[in-house]
């Protein structure tokens, strides 16, 4: 029997939307916690987030993660307001605190891969971990699919693109709603996008996850409060309204 997997990623700073995700894997008795990165950028709570996603038993580096340690780098300027204000927010809540310390250590600690047995976790490709998105219209890029699927030993679960779905080997790309929320792994190599719990962006306002017993994949939509993260945006002056405005839609 396999260990029960809960993979969560690109949560957001979206307080709201994680208590609820997080609420929903304990009633799915997971074994264990993966999350792919971008804890924080975009959303009102990021030390909120981090404190929550400190508690998972894997944490990979997103972007936006990065972006708050170091400098944001390619991101549009609703993006980087935010990674600054993010920034600010991690420098003084907590300052000189040990838990204030404690999310900065942890922050500049995320690795950017992790494999076990079956599975290679990052947050964007095999190929570029941090960076690289792959897009389901990026199944008509058969160069780019080639060149990642040959970095990848069996199984990947990736997110940072927010568009929750299964790559195939032989360039397809199956949504959740195509496959009825499930999948089940075979020997044919798979790059899985897990979602996102706090930024969904498929068209369904809903929190994204999965679910890995054993080689079946479940693709878990769970509803939040979206207008108590919307309030909270627009009542912060740095973060731009339309990160509220489109959670409402999915976008």
């Amino acid at each position: 029997m396999g260990v029960k997997t809960a993979i969560i990623s690109d949560i957001h700073s979206n307080l709201a939307s994680l208590n609820c995700v997080l609420e929903d894997i304990k009633s799915q008795g997971a074994d264990r916690i993966v999350c792919l990165g971008d804890i924080v950028g975009y959303g009102p709570d990021p030390c909120a987030c981090v404190d929550l996603v400190m508690k998972c038993d894997i944490c990979l580096l997103g972007n936006h993660d990065q972006g708050a340690l170091f400098d944001p780098e390619g991101f549009n300027s609703g993006a980087e307001r935010a990674i600054f204000w993010t920034r600010a927010q991690l420098e003084t809540s907590a300052a000189g605190t040990p838990q204030g310390d404690r999310r900065w250590d942890f922050l500049g600690e995320l690795p950017r891969t992790y494999q076990d047995d079956q599975f290679l976790f990052v947050h964007g490709s095999a190929r570029n971990p941090l960076n690289e998105y792959v897009f389901p219209e990026d199944t008509y890029n058969r160069r780019k699919m080639e060149k990642i699927f040959a970095l990848v030993r069996h199984h990947v679960f990736q997110g940072h693109t927010h568009v929750p779905g299964i790559f195939t080997e032989d360039f397809r790309f199956f949504s959740p709603d195509e496959v009825n929320h499930e999948y089940r792994l075979t020997e044919e190599k798979t790059m899985i996008n897990v979602g996102s719990v706090g930024q969904p962006r498929d068209g369904d306002p809903r929190a994204c996850y999965v679910i890995v017993d054993d080689d079946l994949v479940r693709f878990r939509r769970i509803e939040y409060p979206i207008d108590e993260t919307v309030q909270k945006i627009h009542d912060i002056p740095e973060l731009d309204n339309f990160l509220g405005d489109r959670l409402r839609d999915g976008r």
